[in-house]
């Protein structure tokens, strides 16, 4: 018989043990080794079978083990100390405090009071498995060094019941998925509870008088609580309890309420989760990626209406006090939507993660609009408005598709990319959200990703202290016993594999022979959508073999992946992958782990001794991986994409050249690149992790690679730098907006705006004349040329129409001109009004424009829209240029 219910009977701690509940309840213990080696001191037996969760293992550890520990004087003196370095971490200043104007409870300062860090998955731990990959784990690790550096955040998240998924084989190799229930009363997470001890619950509005309801999940990252909203609760139907149920799964509309619910009902819990506990509100939102995009709609309609359902979770207004505030939102300001629309774009931040418009979630325009408006969610908010900040309604998009990274953009005022490549390839690919500028102009900046390095830093690695005083020999030494160890585990996650595929145990002694912990070991191990070609080392497999076998210079692999569960082609790919490494000839060279995850990661990146990337570039947008292997020594070798593309050197690892040339024909790409990893490998990796030619028998060149790749690129991949730059460069900005836009500010500047787009068509240069103002040359015609450091005095008519000066700002922008006399490596020089206005309306506008570069030299005259509140001048979009009937010197070229 099944049970109809499940749940764990837990012992009760004795006094003495009680801070073991703190302890286990704070996940910091994930990443803090004293932590992590008390728990396994409880009951190392249990620890193993518990899958390293101190919460299953306090629930699962005897009482008379209890009793015995909590009479063990040792044992308390290292529980006492645990937990008040636990107490210390939480309570001390750190980094965000000791900033000048750090954030405090005022919010006065230039740092935020808090940010809310709103993402779809979190990895933070294997315990609490809510990610499905890259994006997730980036989340988990901006969690912790936020916590580290003591970064005020809230995270706020869904908790899916099933997870991702787990990841088997078949007996030939075809993937196959399990969804396993997570009972969140297992998991180390608490339930956020009203004063009286209810659970607090959050609703949103559905079409035909339906409700969403969800609970809210705390679990303790540091410092930082993390919120996960959870739809299967006893007050939906079937139909709304199981829009949680797993991450990605589901089809259109299945998505599209996990990311109402996201957003919106992540706002309420965040509004319900500070009026609970006293924590600041947040004056920074932090939108990671499309799907938590309608955070900001919730956030418009709180400054339009101000009513109490952010922590209620009912559509009444007893939440309201008698200065019309609410208990759960800010003040009921009464803004109409342009003006909350301001307020709300100045205190967001927008990170975008994918280089390629099909990663991106699209919604039909029919399903937002049945969604939202007067019959679904936010009333008061009409569902055209909604629509109109989603839809692809720019050169080159599909208008009846609602894009959630559209809408990132439009309800952010600062937005990036995850790497500097990235952040060039994204506005490319949004350009057409500013079809007036050139992509290099397109407000989106980048911040390149970052790894936690006490959680991805093996601990032997650690010890050893700064890399550069420790002799080679010690060095190798533990780089070796991080390989052995990473062959154990190969080995016994094989043969459990084996044994789900159908093996009999009699017939897999074979696999005590797997690896060999002093060959030159590779790690691949990502997702496998087919961009990352999983199967590129598998393009000449006699080739690959002979590398594997090679009688001197033996190489061999571990690979890892999951492809998500509605991509066939991914399946096939990793059909095709395990199908080569069942092969017996090279089963003990190369290998494919089931199930990669956290836990498998943990070991896989130190053991590696070389980390592989071989996506089709582009379309990397960061690649994270490559970091968490290069804080262990591990060298990289990776076409250049994403963060690799930034920090490559060679002392770091090897590039591998790409056939940017062959974009039209993929099968002669990926032989051309594979042919170069094979030359890689053959002529240069493997013969220097072999060469022992120093006096001690040691790689002395690769063991100096690995030291520098310690000292000197550890420190760039940090999530410690990632989450400062951040906070200096779009967190701290993006407060300052926050607090200059009160209500009557906000309503002004989208007064100002819709007034400066009515009256833009109005704009216009009408001529532009130049004089050389000094040195030799000069002139103003097409074609005429000038001397390096001469000046160029530039004279400009501008038509106003009912704009102001004040309204504007003029602008010269100068710079080399290719063979189409296309501007590049622009510099812009402002113009001054010097007469006006005429009888018609022009303004004379007039400046120096430097020429300080040689050879074939251009510029060009334009208008923008100027107001001291807007971030960039890029911001309505909207630019005057001139025309060809343009007078004198428009767009001169200098040759």
């Amino acid at each position: 018989m099944k049970a109809i219910r499940r749940f764990t009977v837990r012992p009760v701690l004795p006094e003495p043990l009680q801070p073991l509940s703190d302890l286990a309840r704070n996940l910091r213990w994930s990443w803090h080794t004293e932590t992590r080696e008390l728990f396994e001191a409880v009951d190392p037996a249990g620890r193993r079978g518990a899958g390293a969760d101190p919460v299953r293992l306090l629930g699962e550890v005897s009482a008379a083990r209890l009793a015995e520990l909590a009479g063990d004087r040792p044992f308390l003196d290292r529980l006492t100390a645990a937990a008040a370095d636990l107490d210390t971490y939480l309570r001390g200043d750190r980094w965000y405090q000791e900033q000048d104007g750090g954030g405090g409870e005022g919010g006065g300062g230039a740092l935020p009071a808090a940010i809310g860090y709103f993402s779809p998955e979190f990895g933070v731990t294997a315990a609490l498995p809510q990610y499905s990959g890259g994006l997730g784990i980036l989340a988990g690790d901006h969690l912790k060094a936020a916590s580290d550096l003591g970064v005020p955040l809230i995270g706020v998240g869904l908790l899916y019941r099933h997870g991702y998924f787990r990841q088997s084989l078949s007996r030939d190799g075809w993937q196959q998925e399990q969804y396993p229930v997570l009972d969140p009363d297992e998991l180390p997470l608490t339930p956020l509870r009203e004063t009286d001890g209810t659970p607090v619950r959050v609703a949103l509005t559905l079409p035909g008088h339906r409700s969403l309801r969800a609970a809210v999940w705390q679990a303790r990252v540091g410092r930082v609580p993390l919120l996960l909203l959870d739809s299967d609760v006893e007050e939906n139907g079937p139909g709304e309890r199981d829009v949680t149920d797993r991450l990605y799964g589901g089809g259109s509309e299945h998505r599209l309420l996990q990311e109402m619910l996201l957003g919106i009902g992540g706002v309420r819990a965040v509004r319900a989760y500070c009026r609970l506990t006293g924590h600041p509100a947040p004056e920074v939102f932090h939108t990671n990626e499309g799907h938590a995009g309608f955070l900001g709609l919730e956030r418009i309609r709180e400054l339009m209406a101000g009513d109490s359902r952010t922590g209620s979770g009912d559509d009444t207004e007893d939440g309201a006090t008698e200065d019309g505030a609410t208990e759960d939102g800010p003040e009921s300001t009464g803004l109409g939507f342009e003006a909350a629309l301001e307020a709300v774009r100045a205190g967001t931040v927008f990170t975008t993660h994918t280089p390629v418009p099909a990663g991106i979630d699209r919604f039909d325009r029919e399903l937002i609009a049945r969604h939202f408006g007067d019959d679904g969610e936010l009333p008061g908010v009409a569902a055209e408005r909604v629509l109109g900040l989603g839809l692809e309604t720019y050169p080159g998009g599909e208008p009846h598709l609602f894009n959630m990274a559209v809408m990132g953009l439009r309800l952010a005022q600062r937005a990036n990319g995850v790497s500097t490549l990235h952040g060039a390839v994204s506005r490319e690919m949004f350009a057409g959200l500013w079809p007036h500028f050139d992509p290099a102009e397109v407000p989106i900046t980048s911040i390149t990703n970052g790894v936690h390095a006490p959680t991805w830093t093996a601990p032997e690695v650690t010890r050893l202290g700064p890399a550069g005083e420790i002799p080679d020999a010690a060095l190798w030494d533990v780089r070796r016993a991080l390989r052995e160890r990473l062959v154990g585990e190969v080995r016994t996650r094989l043969h459990a594999s084996w044994l789900g595929r159908g093996a009999e145990a009699a017939e897999l002694g074979w696999i005590d022979g797997v690896l060999d912990p002093d060959v030159l070991t590779i790690g691949f191990a990502r997702r496998v959508p087919s961009y990352k070609r999983l199967t590129l080392m598998l393009r000449d497999r006699e080739r690959l073999t002979n590398l594997l076998l090679h009688p001197e210079r033996p190489v061999q692999i571990v690979v890892a992946g999951k492809a998500h569960p509605a991509d066939d082609g991914g399946k096939r790919l990793v059909r095709e992958l395990v199908r080569f490494a069942d092969d017996p000839r090279v089963r003990h060279r190369i290998v494919f782990l089931p199930d990669y995850g956290m836990g498998m990661a943990q070991n896989l990146y130190p053991g590696c001794d070389v980390w592989l990337n071989n996506p089709l570039r582009p379309l990397e947008a960061c690649g994270t991986s490559g970091m968490k292997a290069a804080l262990n020594g591990c060298l990289n070798l990776s076409v250049l994409d994403g963060w690799w593309d930034e920090w490559f050197d060679p002392d770091f690892g090897w590039a591998i050249p790409t056939a940017d040339g062959a974009h039209a024909d993929e099968d002669r790409r990926d032989d051309l690149e594979a042919n170069a990893l094979y030359e890689l490998l053959e002529d240069r990796i493997a013969p220097r992790f072999y060469d022992r030619g120093g006096p001690a028998g040691l790689p002395d060149r690769w063991i100096a690679m690995v030291r520098r790749t310690l000292t000197e690129l550890g420190p760039k991949v940090l999530a410690d730098r990632m989450v400062r730059d951040y906070v200096t460069r779009l967190y701290a900005p993006a407060a300052g907006a926050h607090r200059a836009l009160d209500g009557a500010t906000a309503t002004e500047l989208a007064a100002w705006k819709y007034r400066t787009r009515t009256l833009w068509p109005y704009v216009s240069v009408d001529h532009v004349e130049a004089v050389a103002a000094s040195g030799t040359g000069g002139g103003g015609g097409a074609g005429a040329g000038a001397e390096l450091g001469s000046t160029l005095s530039l004279r400009v008519n501008v038509a106003l129409g009912e704009l102001r000066p004040e309204d504007v700002e003029v602008q010269a922008v100068a710079g080399r001109v290719g063979d189409d006399d296309t501007i590049a490596d622009a510099r812009t020089f402002p113009l001054k009004p010097a007469a006006g206005p005429d009888l018609d309306g022009r303004w004379v506008y007039e400046g120096p424009l430097a020429l300080d570069r040689t050879g074939p030299y251009g510029y060009t005259v334009r208008v923008l829209p100027a107001h001291p509140l807007l971030a960039t001048s890029a911001d309505l979009g909207l630019v005057a240029l001139p025309t060809e009937a343009t007078g004198e010197g428009a767009g001169v070229l200098m040759r």
